[in-house]
């Protein structure tokens, strides 16, 4: 136990955490103190200073979409910051999807993180010529989910206007329309897709003659009610989000769920419906544009998970509307933590071959606890389907995917062991049966500086994706983690022979990644470059002959260089900003390392405040823990705790907050080793003559602000602290959190010692605790940071709770992100950059 508390407070504590989570009370926001510069009344928002707010509406950063034939690229600027007004479009929380209903739009990302984005502006670029051609977006809409053809000259996306998600196609010349009336529905994924023959899309629609929705009952249909019959199981906390209720629930959930599977004609815009109206999940096309995999769900619904667990037929259609059952999949509501469902799963088609499925079943009832001989069987089936599957294969730990090549039955098959954090990748040919198995790589998977990279992909002339392979050899690109940051690279890898050749690595001044390869050859390559003053923008590379050295790291292929885009710097007041990425030991001697930044005009040997940001990690190894990752190289953009640069202060960026141990039970010792982790960065710092030791602040969010919490109860390395969407009291994620598997009643002293609420009277340095309303990560709750701003008031501590409206986990609005930099710039300078000496107090 933890300073002497009982097992009786507790889970008294925990009673009276869950209580309170059921009521209704609406939380409040903590006045500003009278020195803080507020704005009125009437607009509810504050504002940072102006040169925060220059670079807070700096348009973003185009990202590039490479067409499948690699001759065009499409340049997509999506919008970073929206309104509040589009954030608090109103929307349903049914079965872990939040869905707006004025258009059945998704009104969050995967996982419910942030809210869906909308493009800005979209540019083709010629990659032969840089030629750039703006492509004028539908006025007033939303445009995403952009899905380019295999042929390269057509690209599909769809675009949320006032009254329905469209359904659009636009040509490399630039020219966009609208295809007929088609109203998609991509509330459940899987509203848009190519089929094989590249001329006809498979999509969801909302069903005609829908009707109204269903309305709420003026007086309650009944109680709620759920029953468990005794039956062991335990549900992750992390499937819990936005479950159902009720029946009204149910009755929306399956109104607006429900699509028609329908095919478009991409030039006509004529559709033909296939099928009836179900509520349908994953759609997925066969290669021989003919079959089409289907999910739909089946009742009873859960109201203890979310959509993708519950209750899936899973069926083959044809285009003639046959169909064909392949399985039955029960409802998944007692998965083990980090295990998988039982009963087929993961189903996928064969790329080279017409119509085959190929999928895993758990043989360990899917808990990594149970100890067997191979965990999952692989097993396939072909159409007319009428024959039954045919085992595959076996994996000795967690089947990981097939990664299947354009020959014929090759193939990397992964499997992994999240007990020791082991990975492996084997070379496989199902098709030929005197072939065995070959390991490839067998390694950490918390690994870097050997990470071998991931296959170069090309796209079939039927739109599925494969490895490519050139004879023997395959492409492998890579992150190129080292001691000195991140240098990208792509290497040849000889399947047989297993001899790498590296053909290109970015250079220690630059950040440059692979793209994909340029035209039909694999002599020119596309890559992303950017620099500390440098935006980031395509660069087509010709190889030419081996250049020699004696690190084989280092040895790469001639190339030259040409620009393709010329996308421009917008925020040149960033570039005074100058950073630098410093390597440390922690008093273990594990290697750690952060980036240390320093605001404009900083002048050497001068002293300044200082906030911290980490996000601690866990790994199995100190070997591995202590891996650089990351690249000072980076083009630099402020956003969140990094716009205090503007004001003065440096940044001890992404320093290495490792948690090392048995992945079963590394929390056991978390306190004390983020207590090191913490001293070490600090003590860095402070060596290296740039901050001041008396005036550092700590800033994290989620998992980050965790650490942010204990930071301030614990030591009084801080003067500060800013958590955001964090999670203070674990006994409210009952079954596991981050890589902790242990349910509290199995790790109870464990639960009480992470979690900073059950020492808020602990917390004597002042706490800024920021919260998005409407986060819908389950284990972070927004009732998580009214409770401790509750046990700090009440324990005499210093905090300030700042709750935004309409947000999630990660803050959309401008209005949000406005308020946040101010906040957090009126704290850390009242209380770290203008706070009096530690010895004076």
């Amino acid at each position: 136990m933890v300073r002497g508390m009982s097992t009786r407070f507790s889970m008294i504590m925990f009673l009276s955490c869950i209580a309170a989570h059921a009521a209704t009370a609406a939380p409040s926001v903590v006045s500003p103190s009278p020195s803080a510069t507020a704005a009125p009344v009437t607009s509810g928002y504050d504002k940072p200073p102006q040169n925060v707010l220059d670079v807070l509406h700096a348009p973003s950063a185009p990202q590039p979409y490479v067409s499948p034939t690699r001759d065009t690229i499409l340049l997509v600027s999506w919008v970073k910051y929206p309104s509040i007004a589009q954030v608090a479009e109103p929307f349903l929380k049914l079965a872990g999807v939040r869905v707006e209903p004025r258009t059945r739009r998704k009104h969050d990302t995967p996982g419910g993180y942030g809210v869906a984005q909308c493009a800005q502006t979209f540019a083709l670029v010629d990659v032969a010529t840089s030629r750039e051609t703006p492509v004028k977006l539908p006025a007033g809409g939303c445009a995403d989910g952009i899905v380019w053809a295999a042929d390269g000259k057509r690209f599909a996306f769809r675009n949320t206007s006032n009254e329905a998600v469209e359904l659009w196609v636009g040509d490399v010349a630039g020219t966009i329309r609208r295809l007929g009336n088609a109203r998609l529905n991509p509330m459940l994924g899987s509203s848009l897709q190519w089929l094989g023959d590249q001329k006809t899309l498979v999509v969801k629609l909302v069903p005609d003659n829908a009707g109204a929705p269903p309305a709420a009952s003026i007086t309650a249909d009944g109680p709620s009610i759920q029953e468990t019959t005794g039956q062991s199981g335990e549900s992750s906390t992390y499937e819990t989000r936005d479950t159902l209720a009720n029946k009204h629930d149910e009755a929306l959930f399956e109104y607006y769920g429900t699509s028609q599977l329908a095919l478009v004609d991409a030039t006509s815009g004529a559709i033909t419906r296939v099928g009836k109206p179900a509520v349908l999940t994953e759609i997925d096309p066969a290669p021989d544009g003919d079959h089409i995999l289907v999910a739909s769900i089946r009742k009873p619904y859960s109201y203890v998970t979310t959509f993708d667990r519950f209750a899936h037929d899973l069926e083959v259609w044809d285009r003639a509307g046959h169909v064909t059952a392949i399985a039955q999949i029960p409802v998944a509501d007692r998965v083990p933590i980090h295990g998988v469902r039982t009963g087929p799963r993961d189903h996928g088609w064969r790329p080279t071959e017409p119509a085959t499925l190929v999928w895993a079943e758990a043989l360990d009832g899917g808990d990594w606890n149970v100890k067997v001989p191979a965990r999952d069987k692989l097993m396939t089936q072909s159409a007319p389907f009428r024959s039954p599957p045919v085992e595959l294969a076996r994996t000795e730990q967690r089947y990981g995917g097939y990664e299947w090549t354009e020959q014929r039955g090759l193939a990397l098959l992964h499997d992994f062991d999240e007990n020791r954090h082991w990975q492996r990748t084997f070379v496989v040919n199902i098709d030929d049966p005197k072939s065995k198995p070959s390991i490839l790589w067998d390694m950490s998977s918390d690994e870097r500086y050997k990470d071998p990279g991931q296959p170069v992909y090309r796209v079939l002339p039927n739109g599925q994706w494969v490895v490519r392979k050139d004879g023997d050899t395959v492409f492998l690109q890579g992150e190129g983690a080292s001691t000195e940051g991140d240098r990208p690279f792509l290497d040849r890898l000889d399947l047989k022979t297993r001899k790498s050749d590296r053909l290109f690595r970015s250079e220690k001044a630059a950040l440059e990644s692979f793209i994909a390869f340029a035209g039909t050859t694999t002599r020119s390559f596309l890559t992303w470059h950017q620099s500390p003053a440098d935006p980031p923008n395509a660069m087509l590379r010709t190889l030419g002959d081996p250049v020699p050295s004696a690190n084989t790291a280092e040895a790469t292929v001639a190339s030259t260089i040409r620009a393709v885009t010329h996308i421009p710097d917008p925020t040149p007041e960033v570039r005074a900003i100058k950073k630098r990425l410093v390597r440390y030991k922690r008093k273990d001697g594990t290697e750690l390392s952060f980036t240390l930044y320093t605001p404009p005009g900083y002048k050497e040997g001068t002293r300044v405040p200082a906030i911290l940001y980490a996000y601690p990690l866990d790994y199995a190894s100190a070997a591995t823990a202590g891996q650089v990752t990351g690249s000072e190289q980076v083009f630099t953009r402020l956003g969140d705790y990094r716009l205090l640069l503007l004001s003065g202060y440096a940044i001890i960026d992404a320093a290495a907050f490792p948690i090392v141990g048995d992945p079963k039970k590394a929390y056991d010792t978390y306190l004390e080793q983020l207590l090191d982790d913490a001293r070490a960065a600090v003590d860095k710092a402070v060596e290296l003559g740039v901050v001041d030791r008396d005036r550092i602040g700590v800033t994290g969010h989620s998992h980050g602000a965790l650490m942010t919490a204990n930071l301030i109860a614990h030591s009084d390395l801080f003067r500060a602290g800013a958590a955001t969407s964090g999670s203070y009291n674990k006994t409210l994620t009952p079954f596991g959190f981050q890589n902790e598997r242990r349910s509290v009643w199995k790790g109870q002293d464990v639960y009480l010692k992470v979690s900073p609420f059950f020492f808020a009277d602990k917390i004597k340095r002042p706490l800024l605790i920021v919260h998005g309303m409407d986060d819908a990560n389950p284990g972070t709750t927004p009732l998580q940071a009214v409770k401790l701003y509750e046990a700090i008031r009440g324990n005499g501590g210093i905090a300030r709770l700042v709750m935004l409206p309409h947000e999630p986990h990660w803050y959309s609005a401008m209005e949000s992100n406005e308020q946040l930099a101010f906040e957090e710039l009126r704290w850390f300078d009242k209380y770290v950059k203008n706070a009096p000496a530690k010895s004076s107090r």
